[in-house]
C-alpha cells in the first residue's frame, strides 16, 4: 500500500497558496509541495492529491490517500465526482483539477481517508507546514486555469 498524506494552504481565499504531498512507501517518503501566487485553498487541497498519485510511476497500486478535506475526501467517497463526470462538470468548479484528478485516481485503487486538521495527526501536520512554507516562496507558480477563469471555492453539490 502506497500512503500519501496531503494539505493545501491558502492566505487569503483566494490568495497565495500552496499544498504539499507526503508519499511513503516500503520505508521510503517523498515530500512534494509548491506554491501559487493565487488560488484557493480548495484547488491547492485537491492538487496535493493529483500530484501524489501523478509521483506513482506504474499503475495499479493500492494507494490510500490521507487529507484534512471534507471538499475532497466526500466528492470521491460519496460518489459526487462521478455524477459530476457524467455531466461534464457542468456548473461545478475546478473542472480542470477534478478531470486531471480522475485521470490518474482510476489508474490505482484509491481509498480516502479523511482526517481532522490540525488535531496533531504528524503526517497532516508535516503536510501542513511544508504548504505553507510552499505558499510563501518568493517564486510562486501561476495557477492558470484559475486566473483565467476566476474559479472560486463555491461547490454546489
Amino acid at each position: 500500500m502506497i500512503h500519501i498524506y496531503t494539505d493545501g494552504a491558502c492566505s487569503g481565499n483566494p490568495g497565495p497558496g500552496g499544498y504539499a504531498a507526503i508519499l511513503t512507501f516500503k520505508g521510503s517518503e517523498l515530500e512534494l509541495s509548491a506554491g501559487y501566487r493565487l488560488t484557493t485553498n480548495n484547488r491547492m487541497e485537491l492538487l496535493a492529491c493529483i500530484v501524489g498519485l501523478e509521483a506513482i510511476k506504474n499503475e495499479g497500486h493500492e494507494v490510500s490517500i490521507v487529507s484534512d478535506s471534507k471538499y475532497v475526501c466526500d466528492s470521491v467517497t460519496k460518489g459526487w465526482l462521478f455524477g459530476w463526470l457524467k455531466k461534464d462538470f457542468k456548473g461545478k468548479k475546478n473542472p480542470d483539477l477534478w478531470k486531471r484528478f480522475y485521470a490518474v485516481y482510476q489508474k490505482h485503487k484509491v481509498k480516502m481517508v479523511w482526517v481532522k486538521g490540525h488535531a496533531g495527526h504528524p503526517m497532516n501536520e508535516r503536510c501542513d507546514q511544508l504548504a505553507v512554507i510552499a505558499s510563501q516562496n518568493k517564486k510562486l507558480l501561476t495557477d492558470t486555469e484559475f486566473e483565467r477563469t476566476g474559479s472560486d471555492t463555491t461547490v454546489l453539490f
